[in-house]
């Protein structure tokens, strides 16, 4: 079997799309919003012999198929057959162990049942990678300002410290807007780092003067803008949050605690999204144990995976996630045999290894 995904408006254009490309016999294995519920993406499966187009491939391996087996190796089906299902119990243990909520968790398992993998690692990265999508944080010009969003004590200040810091590093000129006056000593606590860095933080106290800084700033090659924790059920603290996003070309970045429940962080996520969120940055991922409000938040919300952090040492930097290593957060015994260790040092670029070396103060 092989697996496409369809994007479209609404749903009935997307099923529109899977009928026209795979014919009556696709089975649909996925679907989710997208964009905060503007969009829509349909995950279907083919057997590929009904269908006349060369193998989709993966980049992270070299094809879905597997051979086969003749006639005079038919014997060996049945120990495939037990390979898969060893593989889906595995997978099943290890989402039920990370709290993922049931929905997710049908759909993950039915591309990895579709997919027939004889590894778990191998089928977890093929079907987060069917599932979801990711983009990371830029590390060069940006045209618009990254806005880190999210609710109080999510590490949105820590996120910025790190993105600046890479910026810097790269020999990026980056201008850094807090429009933090709620919390005590959070302009403060990121003025801090700017400082180090040799950056300027501008503090932003109306919808009108953020735009004003922003216009400004527009010969930076990135701007970077902190906000204040909101609630987001809490409708006037959402409306305030979206009159600051609305003040420009603005794209905000969720930032996202780990280990938060699934159905709540799935229900956080739906309303950030809902006001232009369209990236997840997942924080606390060293503390956490449980990432099924990860899965959840960008399911429900329809988000891009961006960065994630994983520790509390701004020189460290943000760890770039993609399929393969978000599927070792979720399972990292599967991949030991196969990889030396994972670590925030391993996945972080030349730039910011070095960063650990020169900024020492950041400690």
């Amino acid at each position: 079997m092989r697996l496409k995904s369809f994007y479209a408006k609404t749903m009935k254009e997307a099923m529109q799309m899977v009928r026209d490309t795979l014919g009556e016999d696709a089975v649909i294995v996925a679907t989710r919003d997208e964009q905060g519920g503007r969009a829509v993406r349909v995950t279907a499966a083919i057997d590929p012999n009904d269908y006349n187009d060369e193998p989709y491939q993966s980049p992270a391996f070299e094809t879905h198929e597997r051979e086969r087996p003749s006639s005079a190796d038919s014997w060996l089906q049945y120990d495939d057959e037990n390979d898969e299902t060893a593989v889906a119990e595995e997978i099943t243990d290890t989402l039920l162990r990370h709290g993922v909520s049931e929905d997710v968790m049908d759909q993950i398992l039915s591309c990895v049942t579709v997919i027939g993998f004889d590894q778990a690692s191998a089928a977890m990265v093929a079907a987060i990678e069917h599932l979801y999508n990711f983009r990371p944080l830029p590390d060069k010009a940006h045209k618009k300002p990254l806005m880190f969003v999210g609710p109080p004590g999510a590490g949105k200040t820590l996120a910025v410290a790190k993105q600046a810091t890479r910026c810097v590093m790269d020999g990026l000129k980056v201008s850094v807007i807090s429009t933090d006056t709620v919390r005590a000593g959070g302009v403060e606590q990121l003025q801090g780092f700017t400082k180090l860095l040799g950056t300027d933080l501008h503090r932003a106290n109306s919808p009108a003067h953020l735009a004003e800084l922003i216009s400004r700033f527009r010969p930076s090659h990135q701007t970077l803008i902190d906000t204040s924790g909101i609630n987001p059920f809490d409708q006037q603290d959402v409306k305030a949050l979206a009159q600051l996003i609305g003040t420009a070309d603005i794209e905000p970045v969720l930032v996202l605690p780990a280990g938060m429940d699934a159905e709540e962080s799935g229900e956080v996520a739906r309303i950030f999204a809902s006001i232009g969120a369209q990236s997840l940055l997942p924080t606390r991922i060293d503390v956490a144990r449980r990432l099924g409000g990860v899965l959840a938040a960008a399911h429900h919300g329809g988000l891009l995976f961006s960065d994630a952090s994983n520790t509390a040492k701004v020189a460290d930097g943000l760890l770039s996630l993609n399929p393969k290593n978000l599927s070792k957060l979720l399972m990292p015994s599967a991949f030991r045999d196969s990889d030396e260790g994972f670590g925030s040092h391993s996945n972080t670029s030349g730039s910011q290894q070095g960063s650990s070396r020169k900024m020492g103060m950041f400690q």
